[in-house]
């Protein structure tokens, strides 16, 4: 766990969930059987009920419609704008943002201090 010098500069508790949207979240193999041992079904189940395959060779999450984005990750409680599967999270959503900062969120930061509204959320 990062210090809190070099640790994390963003809050995804005041994200409305933008990683969660991107229409490519990768399943590997680890990440289907976390997600079957979660939910306590078969690894083929999960697959079938939770993945999809983009071209042949990228298995990815389903999505569905939501309100704030075009879709999310199917995962994604709507209301709350949170992870409902957090310590079953795919390989993917584990690494995001791969640094310290998070360019959306630094992005959120931004307009919300020059709009002067604490919950803005830009719309598509």
């Amino acid at each position: 766990m990062p210090d809190k010098k070099s640790g994390p500069k963003y809050d995804c508790s005041r994200c409305p969930g933008y990683c969660c949207s991107y229409p490519r979240i990768e399943l590997l193999d680890e990440d289907v059987q976390r997600l079957a041992d979660h939910f306590g079904i078969g690894f083929k189940k999960a697959e079938r009920k939770f993945a999809e395959w983009y071209a042949k060779d990228e298995r990815i999450l389903r999505h569905r419609k939501d309100t704030v984005y075009k879709t999310i990750c199917r995962f994604f409680d709507r209301e709350a704008r949170r992870c409902t599967v957090y310590e079953a999270r795919p390989t993917v959503c584990r690494s995001y943002p791969n640094g310290n900062t998070c360019g959306y969120y630094t992005f959120l930061k931004f307009e919300r201090k020059h709009q002067d509204d604490p919950d803005f959320i830009p719309s598509a």
